[in-house]
């Protein structure tokens, strides 16, 4: 047995609703107290003793390099004659921000590693104003994704004026034909008493040149903690759209206003209650507004700006009733024989590519894709334009960006990643399985082409939440995996965004252990199809991924020998009082309501862990500076797996300093993506030696 650091049990009882809760590892929930340093602290060099009995870790950590430090490029924008793109060369850690000026030239903006030398800080974003001009950029260190916007002159390649702090999760657009912008901004930390003023945001206007102390209020005065803003504005400058919804809740509020009006005054045009997510979008006259009302796998409507009420709707793009209806752009430059609209669906998962007339919404023509995989965002950028740029990419394909042509509807390679190449042999195909209550479940199985008949060492990830689908993608980590012999199961699980909103909603608030179901049943019919084993089935999942490994482990335990289970919610009793928890309350469900507080008690890991269970190889990954999803969960269900199990399997908790829960230098990556293969080929069986 694996002998582990002390972890005192406190006799800590809450009475919630009238029921006892316990919790014995809240010490743990103070990383800075000198107990759990020191608790910390062993549970590191445990993780390292373990780490050296993880023979293929190192070749891992050689192939993985290979592919990690591989070059991206980004879908470029036009903007006033100018291609701004983002890029990141071979053995760079960051992608830095580039333009292609009218003359073809090529020039280097911004360059995170230029700004701080250790790759602890990176590039939210970058915004280029209507005429070109200047870039609105946003940076953050030491991933907490804490924004500071920088404007810089594209020409000079100086900074214009001060930056502007506060900018977490900013939305920002540009005021055509002025230097001005409106944005989103939290109020100071310290300005609420319990130092939540992070959680408090508002819109303002700013202009160049004035302190942003002093910039207009345009929306959110009295907002409560919570509640997301996104603001945008037509290219002729007249209308100006709010939309603000309370944290991840799947409905908003749409407010426009009439900037050519003697009084502006932003109006409600769709209001929470009527339970729906949209889109809109003001664009040459015409009001676009991509919805989910009446059409949980979405469609296109069209109205004029003046004339937004319901009622005005008319279906430019219907909803089709087994596609989601994903992105579109548009296309209405004057050189064009006929004004196109690209419309962007995702069948099962998988994209699908076409052209439609922009007046009717006619089809046109379908796009040939080069495989069964995924369209990124289609990009043009502010104004009239006759081409698009996307990207394409599936389990065996790096992100390569294309061009769409309106002039004569004809599509290229306008980049391709540079670097190494992929691993030849990689292929994917998707399969339906049944859940327990009979819903069928789609995943995706990826394997070598050489690989022989299994079982095989397997991982079976998925996600299951918030909406969001999980489509065919180069990943490294499963090329690397798979290449070495390896099986990579994907399974589109309910609580995500696969097949529209209703799949959504079947798997979140009461509907929350459905997920769990759908993954227990993938990892049962893995092994009835004699694809894995038992002990050779590693699961792993990250963030609301983290949680359904969680859930796994404490539900299923007998169905897989490891989990890997990274940056994870994991105590659902007290999720809300840390990070961002609180925001996600509509999607799992808030303690406070005795009915809710049900549900999440009946599946929060942390509260179902059992005594002398025999508990799978359990590998909990966190990073310091995630202001997301506090590392506390990953303690404090560290902890207590390791009182509880009674198996020889270890569990360990690897933590990593000064980086959060989304971007981070390649080198991180490397590493982390090192540690997960070697843990998992280590528990299923996986042999992979240097000479390999």
């Amino acid at each position: 047995m694996t002998a582990y650091p002390d972890a005192p049990r406190l006799d800590i009882v809450d009475m919630i609703h009238g029921q006892p809760v316990a919790d014995p590892y809240r010490w743990l929930e103070d990383a800075a107290s000198p107990q759990a340093k020191e608790w910390s602290a062993a549970q590191d060099e445990l993780l390292t003793a373990h780490r050296r009995s993880w023979s293929s870790r190192t070749p891992f950590r050689d192939s993985v390099a290979r592919l990690l430090t591989a070059g991206t490029v980004s879908s470029p924008t036009r903007v006033a004659g100018q291609l701004f793109y983002s890029r990141r060369d071979a053995g760079q850690e960051h992608a830095s921000f580039w333009v292609i000026r009218a003359d073809s030239t090529r020039r280097l903006l911004i360059d995170p590693m230029a700004i701080d030398p250790t790759g602890h800080t990176v590039l939210d974003f970058a915004t280029p104003s209507p005429d070109g001009r200047y870039v609105a950029y946003g940076i953050s260190a030491n991933g907490s994704e804490e924004s500071v916007i920088h404007v810089l002159d594209v020409e000079s390649g100086a900074l214009v004026e001060a930056p502007i702090d506060r900018a977490w999760f900013t939305n920002l657009a540009w005021v055509p034909g002025e230097e001005a912008f409106y944005y989103v901004r939290h109020l100071p930390r310290d300005s609420m008493p319990d130092g939540t003023g992070y959680l408090y945001r508002r819109v303002y206007l700013h202009r160049l040149g004035d302190h942003p102390d002093t910039d207009r209020l345009v929306a959110g005065e009295d907002a409560g903690p919570g509640r997301y803003f996104t603001v945008g504005i037509s290219t002729d400058r007249r209308w100006l759209t709010v939309t603000d919804k309370q944290g991840t809740d799947p409905r908003n509020n749409i407010h426009v206003a009439d900037l050519d009006a003697v009084d502006p005054e932003l109006e409600l045009v769709q209001k929470e209650a009527d339970d729906a997510f949209t889109h809109v979008e003001i664009h040459d006259g015409r009001a676009y507004v991509l919805t989910n009302r009446s059409a949980p796998r979405w469609r296109l409507c069209v109205t004029t700006p003046d004339r937004l009420g319901y009622a005005d709707w008319r279906d430019l793009i219907a909803e089709d009733p087994d596609a989601v209806l994903a992105d579109y752009a548009i296309l209405d430059a004057p050189e064009l024989p006929r004004k196109l609209l690209l419309v962007a669906r995702t069948r099962h998962a998988v994209s699908e590519l076409t052209v439609h007339d922009l007046g009717t919404g006619e089809l046109l023509e379908t796009i040939a894709l080069p495989g069964v995989g995924t369209v990124g965002q289609l990009r043009t950028g502010p104004g009239q334009h006759s081409e698009a740029w996307f990207t394409y990419t599936d389990f065996a394909t790096r992100p390569t960006v294309y061009r769409f042509d309106g002039r004569d509807r004809s599509v290229d390679v306008w980049a391709r990643p540079p670097g190494a190449p992929v691993p030849d042999g990689i292929t994917a195909k998707q399969v339906t399985y049944t859940s327990g209550d009979g819903t069928p479940v789609r995943m995706f199985l990826i394997t070598n082409r050489d690989t022989p008949p299994g079982p095989h060492p397997t991982v079976l990830y998925g996600y299951g939440g918030f909406n969001v689908g999980w489509s065919p993608h180069f990943s490294s980590e499963i090329a690397a995996w798979v290449a070495a012999g390896g099986v990579w199961a994907v399974a589109n699980l309910r609580g995500g965004g696969e097949e529209g909103e209703q799949w959504h909603r079947a798997g979140m608030l009461a509907n929350k252990q459905n997920v769990f179901d759908d993954f227990r049943a993938a990892a049962q019919w893995l092994a009835d199809q004699g694809i894995t084993t038992p002990d050779r089935l590693c699961v792993a999942g990250g963030s609301n991924g983290g949680l359904l490994v969680g859930a796994a482990v404490t539900q299923f335990p007998e169905l897989f020998n490891a989990a890997i289970c990274g940056a994870p919610l994991l105590d659902m009793i007290r999720y809300e009082k840390f990070g961002l928890g609180m925001t996600w309350s509509g999607e799992y469900g808030t303690v406070s309501d005795a009915e809710q507080f049900g549900w999440l008690l009946a599946y929060s890991p942390y509260h179902r862990v059992v005594e002398e269970t025999e508990y799978p190889h359990v590998l909990f990954t966190v990073f310091d500076g995630d202001s997301r999803v506090d590392p506390l969960h990953a303690r404090k269900m560290a902890a207590a797996l390791q009182h509880a199990t009674s198996s020889r399997r270890p569990v360990l908790i690897r933590r990593e300093a000064d980086v959060g829960h989304a971007e981070r230098a390649v080198t991180n990556s490397i590493e982390l993506v090192a540690d997960e293969l070697g843990f998992a080929a280590n528990a299923t069986g996986l042999d992979l030696d240097e000479e390999d």
